[in-house]
């Protein structure tokens, strides 16, 4: 498996897949064809379908800025191995140098073709949470140890700016308002969310009112292209940085405690990305914030220091009821039903904790078991629902003609 670096980017949104992906393979095609002084690139599959609405030939251009580009949207030809597939030709003075095909596999994370793996090597010999928990139990470690002793001393001052980035997406989301761009006419939410204070409020409606404030803080800042961290995208980045917020300021949690949940959301992460997908074009909204919620549920579980059994269970709960999920976002904008999303999904996460504190002894699922199934049913959705924004809430949405 893959460094967690893998799962936490630091970067702009609005889309990890779409616009992270294709910046980092421009980046990487211009340094093999350097003297190039013209570069097409062709977007199939998910990428040309909604690839305006996420700024995809934005991030192109900004990444092979002082190069002539041309960007062509090709929504006809199938694209077998990944929805979300990029060619570059490169030209000098007309002829052409050379082209190379990239997928952009989900949380920033590209694949060039015929290499058969990511742009990230290979880090953990353990594949599945299964394998992971027997190694941690025999040792009688917990999963954050087990992240830190194979990915070094260096992922700890790197978790510490992830974690820094969240909250700052967190305050800087809490404190703009206005309208999102891209013509839905969206406003931002999580300062009215984050206001709405009474004197007779319950601890429980307190608790999802600032839960959910911080989830629309951080999405409505990914949507106005703001810098944020993948967890595992960018259409699902409000989640875990909702719900680590919201701990730590009930339960003045040290930030050492912070980064070793980070640590373990991180780690289930790469479990999904390994033996699944966390994009949204290949496996739908599933992938995108069913693995963003079993990763905040987790998080949640380390910082009460649970055992290994209770954090499976609670990363299980979270992906399971999460299955199926669609991605079908207006006009191909990461903002309806994105944003809301995340809200409920930070919700469900802190649901799971609970069920997990109970009910883990019982459990007859496992976390690789709900893992698979994500992937088998992701594959078995059909493309109107995996990020083309063809179906369900994006097609009716637009028909009636609102706002656009």
């Amino acid at each position: 498996m893959k460094s967690i670096r893998s799962i936490f980017k630091i970067g702009y949104g609005p889309s990890s897949s779409h616009t992270m992906g294709p910046a980092y393979a421009a980046l990487r095609f211009h340094e093999t064809y350097w003297t190039a002084d013209e570069i097409h690139a062709v977007l199939y599959g998910s990428l040309a379908k909604t690839g305006k609405g996420h700024g995809t030939d934005r991030a192109i251009l900004e990444s092979l800025a002082g190069v002539r580009t041309e960007i062509h949207w090709d929504t006809t030809t199938a694209t077998p191995v990944h929805p979300n597939t990029i060619d570059f030709i490169a030209f000098r003075q007309g002829e052409k140098l050379g082209s190379q095909r990239f997928y952009s596999i989900g949380g920033g994370e590209i694949r060039t073709e015929g290499t058969g793996v990511s742009e990230d090597g290979e880090l953990y010999a353990e594949k599945s949470f299964s394998e992971i928990a027997k190694l941690c139990k025999e040792r009688n470690i917990r999963l954050s140890d087990y992240v830190f002793a194979h990915e070094g001393a260096d992922i700890l001052p790197f978790l510490h700016s992830v974690w820094d980035t969240m909250r700052s997406a967190i305050r800087e989301g809490l404190i703009k308002t206005g309208v999102l761009p891209g013509g839905l006419g969206v406003e931002r939410k999580a300062q009215f969310l984050y206001n709405q204070r009474h004197i007779d409020e319950s601890p429980q409606t307190r608790e999802n009112r600032l839960v959910c404030s911080y989830a629309f803080a951080v999405s409505e800042q990914n949507a106005d292209c703001g810098i944020i961290v993948t967890a595992p995208t960018c259409g699902s980045c409000g989640v875990v940085p909702a719900v680590q917020k919201y701990m730590q300021d009930k339960n003045d949690f040290p930030d050492e405690a912070m980064i070793r949940a980070l640590a373990v959301a991180g780690l289930v992460g790469v479990i999904v990305s390994t033996n699944a997908s966390v994009s949204g074009a290949e496996c739908g909204c599933q992938a995108e914030v069913g693995t963003a919620c079993s990763m905040a549920a987790a998080a949640l579980c380390e910082l009460f220091e649970m055992g290994i059994d209770q954090i499976e269970y609670a990363a299980e709960v979270a992906m399971e009821h999460h299955l199926g999920l669609t991605c079908d976002p207006v006009c191909g904008l990461v903002q309806i039903p994105c944003i809301e999303r995340n809200a409920v999904a930070a919700m469900r996460a802190i649901n799971a904790l609970s069920l997990a504190n109970f009910l883990y002894a019982s459990r007859k699922v496992s976390f690789d078991v709900v893992v698979e199934a994500m992937y088998q049913t992701g594959r078995d959705l059909s493309h109107l629902y995996r990020e083309t924004s063809e179906g369900g809430l994006a097609k009716l949405y637009v028909h009636k003609g609102k706002d656009i």
